[in-house]
């Protein structure tokens, strides 16, 4: 192991374990997310026993992750944008102590940071009902069958017909979607960027500010700083847009279809932000997987690689090393 690394354990129960593994999965610094049962009192339980509601544990996700790099607070914030907390028999479609949410804390410092953040989360405003979510000292993990694990790369399908039918999309897309007061970022945002994130406007080609940047670093959404591309991905389609052939993560992206114009087309947006950022093209580098974000620069900030840590991005130093 480098001796830059701190490895830890971080276990969270969020209702049906195949929608808690895609939020962690992508992030820098994660090294494995396994599903699996926690909580209960019978020794390598089965999935139906777990199901039954008979066995005292919860549907969980253990995670191996580096905290010199992602931090135990910034997985908690990833846990509470992911459920509902305000649920006190399960989760969404799914109902039972099996389903119920949890933080398992495996020492007083994730107990510390756990109760902190159920706090401010309480004293936030943004629920109208308490945090039901329980906070709880680690006992047990056992891990669940092969084919729950990876479940949303093994069966897309099934995995998004499956999180967009229980609610769990609707419900976290839109409360946490950013609260944005449309004076103050006319305030805030120029001309140009408030019309292309706000009116899905479009900017001129080979006029704008990033088309031909060559620096290392990350891009973020101008409005709301979530982080979008990497100078890693970045390459000259001959657009005088900016383009990248992949997102920094693909969660952090909603993609909608855009026939404006008398045209059919893929348009790209930020997820949180909800900030319009560009389309996605299937014409990009083959090597790469043939996509093309063609990306306003209007809509984004660079901070560059040196910078990140100041800015509050050291995480993605990763990704340049």
């Amino acid at each position: 192991m480098d001796k830059n690394q701190k490895l830890e354990k971080a276990t969270f129960a969020g209702g049906c374990f195949w929608c808690m593994v895609k939020p962690f999965d992508e992030m820098p610094g994660i090294y494995s997310v396994v599903s699996g049962y926690s909580g209960g009192h019978l020794e390598n339980p089965s999935y139906e026993e777990v199901v039954s509601g008979s066995t005292g544990h919860r549907e969980a996700v253990q995670i191996i992750y580096d905290s010199n790099v992602f931090p135990y607070e910034k997985l908690l914030d990833i846990f509470w944008r992911n459920i509902d907390p305000t649920d006190q028999g399960g989760q969404f479609y799914d109902r039972g102590e099996q389903y119920k949410s949890a933080i398992f804390y495996h020492n007083d410092e994730q107990k510390s940071l756990a109760i902190k953040s159920k706090i401010k989360l309480e004293n936030s405003g943004k629920f109208n009902k308490s945090i039901a979510t329980d906070i709880i000292p680690f006992k047990n993990f056992y891990i669940a069958e092969d084919k729950h694990q990876d479940y949303y790369k093994k069966n897309p399908f099934h995995y998004n017909s499956y999180y967009e039918g229980s609610g769990r999309k609707e419900f976290t897309n839109n409360k946490w979607k950013m609260e944005k007061d449309d004076e103050k970022l006319k305030e805030r945002l120029t001309n140009l960027q408030y019309e292309v994130t706000q009116n899905n406007g479009t900017e001129r080609p080979f006029e704008n500010e990033y088309y031909n940047n060559k620096k290392e670093g990350i891009y973020v959404d101008i409005v709301s700083g979530e982080p979008l591309f990497s100078s890693k991905d970045k390459y000259d389609s001959g657009s005088g847009w900016p383009s990248f052939t992949k997102p920094i993560l693909k969660q952090s992206i909603v993609e909608n279809r855009d026939e404006s114009f008398g045209m059919i087309r893929i348009e790209v947006r930020s997820k949180y932000g909800d900030s319009h950022l560009g389309h996605v093209f299937e014409d990009g580098p083959s090597d790469e997987g043939g996509l093309r974000y063609c990306i306003n620069s209007a809509s984004l900030r660079f901070i560059p690689k040196e910078d990140l840590d100041k800015e509050g991005y050291g995480e993605y130093k990763i990704i340049f090393n």
